[in-house]
């Protein structure tokens, strides 16, 4: 059996020819930076802290930029907040709207949930008033009292009709 023929080798691509770069180019130096490589201009970090003085000097009425300025304001930082109150006033009003809707519906027990929750955090917590989180806790009591008693209601007699 023949052979089959060998392709005939080609010829040798022509080099490319380079034009050189225009002379709105700029020509990179030898190595190009790498990002965050300082080249200059900025002597310290961005985040760096800046220096804050205490007392400043209040800026001088207008009319009157020959005089030097006389009044100096004192900058202070303002007290922090203190702990925050109410969680138990909080608390009774949710138990007090539990009991009035657990009057009418039995499905209000949630809002009595709330605020039997509400004076639970509140007992623990030590700027909370006691008596308010204690009459909370105990309205809400009763207002799952008379939403239970409700729901029995419902289910008894849907269980006599059905």
């Amino acid at each position: 059996m023949p052979r089959p023929p060998m392709p005939a080798a080609r010829p040798p691509a022509a080099t490319p020819a380079v034009e050189p770069p225009s002379p709105d180019v700029d020509l990179a130096d030898e190595a190009s930076p790498l990002p965050g490589v300082h080249r200059g201009g900025f002597l310290r970090l961005p985040t760096a802290p800046v220096s804050v003085t205490t007392t400043q000097t209040a800026p001088a009425e207008p009319g009157t930029e020959d005089d030097p300025p006389s009044v100096t304001a004192q900058w202070l930082m303002p007290e922090p907040a203190g702990p925050q109150r109410g969680l138990a006033a909080w608390a009774l009003v949710f138990s007090i709207a539990g009991l009035v809707v657990s009057l009418f519906v039995g499905w209000g027990f949630p809002i009595g949930l709330v605020g039997i929750v509400s004076a639970i955090l509140a007992l623990r917590r030590p700027l909370e008033s006691r008596a308010v989180a204690i009459w909370a806790l105990v309205l809400g009591a009763v207002s799952l009292l008379y939403s239970a008693g409700w729901l029995w209601f419902a289910f008894s007699r849907l269980a006599a009709a059905g």
